[in-house]
């Protein structure tokens, strides 16, 4: 998935943040009142096409069925997060059984309003538990839902309740991309199976490099050990029988403080903006440029992840184009081997770490 920031989101001060869309108002195709620059036309069609295939297929009411709400699904939810594509997101995981006044309520009704307090918008699943305290430290005009409808647990919660950035959906798996599509972090606080689930499909999607480099954060209530000890059986049973790599550890970072959490996201952004693929290269987009003696560093440090030729800094790519408001960010540009993303976020910490970062 490729990013669509705008530069030094991370952590704007109220006067540069960019004021919230009217979602009261029509957001046609582009396809309507534009070039068709990119291709929109021809994806139309073939969506087009795929469902006449299923008539040609003779495909069954159920199938025809999962596959039309699954679409509409997907239609809508675009439509409400694509005013909001270029404002900083994260999402917050956790359970819904988590009671008010509750150390793990507390700390995650402080993690929302640190990052509403910094311009970010908090996604949650829109319940009660976690979800709700996410909402309750945001504050409704900070707060995005993605609700998923049950027949024991559908209502949403009272802060995003009827809000115009709230989604009902039926299914968890349009549910769960746009958790992963739509944002720019994930913080996870106790939870059961969803929670543990959702945590280990980001981590598997961001280790395949099926989603963009994110941090991932696992917060516990101060003193907690849910996350901890999560961490040491990943240790013993995965990383230790040799089923994940030494380098797929920093795609996580475990803490049980939320300002330790808050600070962990926003170093990540502090000189790292966001990475694109341009045919075989990897175009990683940086704040500030680095110094040509650091770039040799980077080519000594990360030769193992370069499949031919060097770390290079570079300008924006024509290709680029319709990341306008990327253009004038400096770059560096390698032929990146696609397989080891845990070295990547390596990479990127290095950057951050070497380059004075301030923002946090």
């Amino acid at each position: 998935m490729d990013s669509d920031l705008p530069a030094g989101t991370g952590h704007l001060p109220p006067s540069e943040r960019i004021a919230p869309p009217n979602l009261s108002e029509e957001h046609p195709l582009a396809t309507e009142h534009a070039p068709d620059s990119t291709g929109t036309a021809r994806l139309i069609e073939e969506i087009k096409e795929t469902a006449d295939k299923f008539a040609r297929d003779h495909a069954t009411r159920g199938d025809l069925k999962i596959v039309s709400r699954a679409l509409r699904e997907l239609r809508y939810a675009f439509k409400v997060f694509k005013p909001y594509r270029r404002q900083r997101k994260i999402t917050v995981f956790g359970s819904a059984r988590t009671r008010p006044g509750t150390p793990t309520y507390d700390a995650a009704v402080t993690f929302g309003q640190m990052f509403a307090e910094a311009g970010w918008y908090v996604v949650t699943g829109a319940g009660g538990g976690i979800m709700e305290a996410g909402h309750v430290g945001a504050g409704r005009k900070m707060s995005m839902g993605l609700n998923i409808m049950l027949p024991f647990e559908q209502e949403s919660n009272y802060v995003i309740n009827n809000d115009e950035k709230l989604v009902n959906l039926k299914y968890f798996f349009t549910r769960k991309l746009l958790f992963v599509k739509e944002v720019h972090a994930v913080a996870l606080f106790p939870g059961g199976f969803g929670t543990q689930d959702e945590g280990f499909e980001t981590l598997t999607l961001v280790q395949t490099g099926k989603r963009d480099l994110m941090p991932i954060v696992l917060v516990d209530e101060p003193g907690g050990t849910y996350w901890r000890e999560w961490q040491e059986y990943i240790e013993q049973n995965l990383l230790k029988r040799e089923l994940i790599s030494p380098a797929d550890m920093s795609l996580f970072k475990v803490t049980d403080d939320p300002l330790a959490a808050f600070h962990e996201v926003m170093h990540f952004y502090c000189v790292y903006n966001s990475m694109r693929y341009v045919r075989d290269k990897l175009y990683v987009r940086l704040h500030s440029e680095p110094t040509a003696a650091f770039v040799d560093q980077l080519n000594r440090d990360f030769a193992d992840i370069v499949a031919s030729g060097r770390i290079e800094k570079a300008a924006a790519h024509p290709l680029e184009s319709d990341d306008e408001h990327l253009q004038d960010l400096p770059r560096i540009v390698f032929n990146f081997n696609r397989r080891d993303f845990g070295r990547l976020r390596m990479l990127v910490d290095a950057i951050n770490n070497e380059m004075a970062c301030t923002c946090d």
